[in-house]
Parts: structure tokens; sequence; C-alpha cells
């Protein structure tokens, strides 16, 4: 993989200067997932560039290892750099004991970041930030496969493992993979606008723009990695028919089993009752209408198998602790700024 080389007074003089900083081993979509988001901008926005991005190596050597045994060709080592910078983003690895980075690049990075109007991290470069202090007294986030060690490592960090990414004053930080693909559209959409992000989403055949709230993870993914064979076609039929008959009775049927057999097996394999798993996925599905739509409170209960608007608002209330119209204002197309 190489990039063409980019001069520091490239582009636009009124392009916003992106450094993304490729850690060995990298992980390859950590630092091109975000990049190709800037790029998207660039090209659907049209006109001069808005944004001019700039890879950075942590080493003193340009090329950076990865996880993919293929050598990336970054732009510039971070000693090498010289110019304004607007956001900086330090990108993650397979793992944060494989972190590799030359002597003083934790001072460089400590003192780009009060140069910047903004920072923060992809996946494990929550580490590198950590590390260099800048997340002493902040909310945080990281893969939630490492959250846990974040918290360990650095107990000054208050490290919030559920979210997809976390804005604290001028810090972002974003858990993992994909996930700084979100984080990025949000700082385009910041920037730019609503329309312009999710015409990128769209361009990058994203499902969904998903708000910085929203959990790492997912009821129906959690589920399918925890099925076993009898429940595999249950589990994969129900999110497109929380409509129907839902009962214990009903799907017991489904499956060929005893109401009494089935329920023991469904506790068992997926780890919640049938009725919990109902109910998580009828959440997870009206959070994604009240984000993605304007339909009314009455239309998203109907749509996700609710039987009424207050029921609807009392399982906000009680999972979420705010109404459903106070969830649509913080991340729904009622909440674009």
């Amino acid at each position: 993989m190489r990039r063409k080389h980019a001069d520091d007074r490239s582009g636009s003089r009124s392009a916003l200067r992106i450094l993304i900083v490729a850690v060995p081993p990298m992980r390859t979509l950590d630092v091109f997932g975000p990049a190709e988001v800037f790029g998207d901008a660039n090209w659907l926005r049209g006109g001069d560039p808005a944004y001019n991005v700039t890879l950075i190596s942590a080493c003193a050597d340009r090329v950076v290892s990865n996880h993919l045994g293929t050598p990336v060709h970054t732009d510039r080592t971070y000693r090498e750099y010289r110019g304004p910078i607007d956001t900086l983003l330090v990108a993650g690895c397979m793992g944060p004991r494989e972190l590799h980075y030359e002597t003083g690049f934790l001072d460089w990075l400590g003192l780009q970041s009060t140069r910047a109007r903004r920072f923060g991290s992809i996946c494990t470069g929550a580490f590198v930030l950590a590390k260099a202090g800048l997340l002493d007294g902040r909310r945080a986030t990281t893969h939630w496969n490492w959250a846990s060690e974040l918290a360990q490592d650095y107990p000054d960090v208050a490290v919030d493992p559920n979210p997809i990414y976390v804005r604290d004053g001028n810090c972002y930080t974003s858990a993992g993979v994909t996930a700084g693909i979100d984080l990025c559209l949000a700082l385009v959409e910041q920037d730019l606008g609503r329309p312009l992000a999710l015409r990128i989403a769209q361009m990058m055949v994203v499902f969904l723009r998903r708000p910085a709230g929203q959990s790492q993870f997912s009821t129906t993914l959690e589920a399918q990695t925890r099925e076993s064979r009898p429940l595999g076609d249950l589990l994969a039929w129900l999110p497109d028919h929380l409509r129907g008959d839902l009962s214990i009775d009903s799907l017991a049927r489904r499956t060929a089993m005893s109401s009494r057999n089935f329920a023991r097996l469904f506790k068992q394999d997926v780890g919640k009752t049938p009725a919990q798993h109902i109910e998580d996925l009828r959440l997870e599905a009206a959070r994604r209408v009240l984000e993605s739509t304007t339909l009314s409170t009455d239309a998203v209960a109907h749509a996700c198998g609710l039987a009424s608007a207050e029921v609807l608002r009392r399982l906000f209330r009680r999972r979420l602790q705010v109404t459903p119209g106070q969830y649509r204002a913080s991340f729904g197309q009622a909440g674009a700024h």
C-alpha cells in the first residue's frame, strides 16, 4: 500500500489538516477507514478540498508494519511533520501490549494535541493517548476487548466500555475498527453538516450512521455469536418478526420443543430469557427507527411490536432513563445540527 507523497503546503489554503498517526503494528482499517471518510467528504462536496489528510508514522521510519504483513508508506514521520493541525487522530493496532513508537513520540503527541482544534484516537490508540497523559480526568472509550485493561492501567481515565465513541471537550475516542468510521462521520457532520455526512455513509455502504451513545454491542450479533444449532434459525428469524406472536408457546412450536424445554435451552444458550431477549431486540429496533426516521412514537411502537406509544415510553424510561422524544432529539434526525 503506497500513498502519493503529500506536501504540507498542498491543497487549498482553507483545507482542514487531518493528521492520522499510524502506530505499528497498525490495524489498516483504523487508519484507512477514517482517511476514506475525509476523502469522500472532499469528493462528494466538490470544489476546493475541505480536508487535507496526512498519514504520520510514530517511528523513525515512514514505512509502518501491520497485521496484514503489507508495509504501509506514510507521508511523514512525526519528526518530519511541520505545519498546522486541525484534527489529530491516533489509530490503533492489534493489541495495546504490542504498540511500538519511537522515544520522543509521546512528547511530540502531547505538544501537538495542544495545538490542534481537536484530537483523539481510534480503538487501541486510546492507550497511546493515555500513556501521554492526554486522557487523565477525561471520559474515554476503546474497543470493548481492551476496555478493562485501559481502566486498570490508567485509573485516572474514566473508561466507558459501551459507546462506539465518546467526546470529552475537544478529545474524541472511539471503539474498535468500524467505530472509527462512525467517529469521523460525526466530525464531518460537525464541520460540514449532516446531509454530507449521510451521503458519505451511503457511499461507503454503511448501514446506518451510528450516534455516539449507541452501544458497541448489537443484540442480534451477540445472539448469533452464542447461538446453538437448535436455536440458530429462530435467533436469525426473530429480528424481522417483532410484530408477530412471540409467546413462549409460539416460539417453542417453531423449534419443535415443549415450552418448558425451549425456555430452559434458550436461557442456557443465549444467557437471558426469551422475554428479555425480545425486549432487547425491540429496544434496539426502536432506537434505529428513532435515529433514522421522523415516524410518530405510535408508529415506532407499532413497527417494533409494542402495544402502544405509552409502552414504548415506559421501556425507554426504564432501560435508557430518557423518553423516546429525548432520545430522538439527541441522536435522531430531529437532533441534527
